[in-house]
């Protein structure tokens, strides 16, 4: 890397994901100072070349461009509050997680102290961290998201959202929903099974090309959402989408129907308010 690419950044907050975003830049060869509550969880990044700061005042001093990667919304606070006037001038990216509603706080925090700020919502765990498959979601100051992009870029691909800090956030937030969701399902068909003898992992092997491919259908889903006609050929209609033989087979095995109860709720909702003909993905109806 030449000179004059080096950057001057301080990452605060060395959990598992600041310490990940920490290493990817120091190995990069960027002017890299650590600090964290708990010193010793410096140690292994100085050793590799970062600068471990004693304080949270002295990493923020310490270069023109801060990473916050802290445990919530409060903990930004925090540790920042006491530290405006040495943020004053500078560049605040915030990859903490937080709601939308407080990403937008911090960001009129940061511009009434005179900070530049872009807030960033992490689409990995920390070991994808520079890998394929690592994404990261960003809004706020376009200058800032510009100025730094090379440096975001060693993350993981980067795309920017506008200037409405909250944005990233509620993108983030909106595509772990549908992780979460996934991951229940994923669990309940695993204890449907697990009294026949199957081991989870052997339930994964076949689950994991299957919900691959159903990925496939979301594009079409979308397109019917989007043009808002629930009476499109080529859908599943919600009639023949009842879930009642998985909940008696649930039942039967002795488990939660919970996960399904909640499916099954919101298409009923729609065939009893007269849209049984009707397209599966009008359960958003029943969301919204």
């Amino acid at each position: 890397m030449t000179a004059d690419k080096r950057v001057q950044v301080s990452v605060l907050g060395l959990g598992a994901m600041g310490s990940a975003l920490a290493e990817a830049l120091v190995q990069a060869g960027h002017d890299t100072t650590v600090w964290n509550r708990t010193p010793a969880k410096a140690e292994a990044l100085a050793a590799r070349g970062a600068t471990a700061a004693a304080t949270a005042g002295d990493a923020v001093r310490a270069a023109p461009l801060v990473i916050a990667c802290l445990l919530d919304h409060a903990s930004v606070h925090e540790v920042l509050d006491p530290l405006t006037g040495d943020l004053a001038g500078r560049t605040l990216v915030n990859v903490t997680t937080t709601s939308p509603a407080q990403s937008r706080e911090l960001a009129e925090w940061a511009a009434a102290a005179g900070i530049a700020y872009l807030d960033g919502g992490i689409m990995a765990v920390p070991q994808m961290i520079g890998k394929s498959g690592s994404s990261i979601l960003y809004s706020g100051s376009a200058e800032v998201f510009e100025e730094y992009r090379q440096v975001l870029d060693l993350w993981g691909a980067s795309t920017y959202f506008g200037d409405d800090a909250g944005l990233a956030s509620l993108y983030d937030l909106a595509l772990l929903a549908g992780m979460y969701v996934m991951f229940a399902g994923f669990m309940h068909g695993a204890a449907m099974v697990a009294p026949a003898g199957v081991t989870a992992r052997q339930f994964a092997g076949l689950a994991a090309p299957w919900l691959s491919a159903m990925t496939g259908t979301l594009d079409g889903y979308a397109q019917v959402i989007d043009g808002g006609d629930y009476t499109v050929e080529g859908q599943q209609s919600l009639e023949f989408s009842s879930l009642d033989d998985i909940l008696a087979a649930s039942s039967a095995q002795g488990i939660s129907t919970e996960v399904v109860d909640m499916v099954q709720t919101l298409i009923r909702r729609q065939i009893d308010a007269g849209h049984g003909k009707e397209a599966f993905p009008r359960i958003i109806e029943s969301i919204r």
